[in-house]
């Protein structure tokens, strides 16, 4: 197990609140009670301290079972050393970064220009899709827990499939995608870039990735890096963050761990 974070985190960043704005000095039209019973629930929860830290997953190998390492090369009867000698070596990241759009990707998949069944290819990935064992738990005591959780992935605009099959974004936001972003991991503008938009000191931030040099450069970035390898580690990792788990409540059950 290798688990990644910088040297002497301050636990206690992560409590900070964000700056608010003050407020608007316009009079108002008078509200019914109704009404005004909605704006100030609305007011408070946006008064309410950010809670910290901001969770940014990975989505391959960490949320979800990547399909290329066994169900792609079963669907084109290749081994994988076959795979990645027949490929074209930038294609895919291409379309990651959205440089290419789908059709583009068909054309330009193979080095040789061969055709292929696009479609029977998202079908093949769609039906290998699955959470790995353990994670939804997490996220799903994450969302309990009120903690603001993002995907930050090297992935195409088929993460649409993966929302279509798992839901995730019952349990996080697909913020970080590098098809949307035009950058991949593990580029320094991916990372910079993603805490300017959150608008948050990098410390506040945990990056869970499966990945070694994508944990390292979020290290590099001033974030807290987890190096995934399964959902227990995980969770004893965030623990020790002080990162609260709440126990999972099933509907019509009593508590469980």
């Amino acid at each position: 197990m290798v688990s990644l974070i910088p040297r002497a985190p301050c636990f206690a960043s992560f409590l900070k609140p964000t700056a608010h704005a003050s407020p608007c000095s316009l009079r108002l039209p008078a509200m019914s009670s109704s009404a005004t019973g909605h704006v100030a629930s609305a007011a408070a929860e946006a008064s309410r301290p950010r809670k910290m830290p901001v969770l940014l997953f990975d989505i391959m190998d960490t949320v979800v079972l990547d399909p290329f390492y066994h169900h792609i090369p079963a669907f084109f009867q290749m081994s994988m050393k076959e795979l990645l000698e027949s490929k074209h070596p930038t294609a895919w990241s291409e379309f990651e970064t959205g440089v290419i759009n789908e059709s583009e990707l068909a054309r330009k998949f193979f080095n040789d220009g061969r055709s292929f069944d696009l479609e029977g290819l998202k079908e093949c990935m769609v039906k290998a899709y699955e959470y790995i064992d353990g994670v939804e738990d997490i996220l799903c005591s994450l969302k309990q827990n009120n903690y603001e959780v993002h995907a930050f992935t090297n992935y195409p605009v088929w993460y649409e499939l993966i929302e279509e099959k798992l839901k995730l974004s019952k349990y996080l936001s697909w913020t970080f995608c590098s098809c949307h972003i035009g950058k991949r991991k593990p580029s320094p503008d991916f990372y910079l870039r993603a805490v300017d938009h959150l608008n948050i000191d990098p410390g506040n931030c945990i990056f869970i990735d499966d990945r070694k040099v994508n944990v390292e450069a979020a290290l590099s970035a001033g974030m807290v890096g987890l190096h995934f390898t399964n959902a227990e580690v995980l969770k004893n990792e965030l623990c020790s963050l002080g990162v609260e788990l709440a126990p999972l409540v099933l509907q019509g059950e009593t508590e469980v761990q």
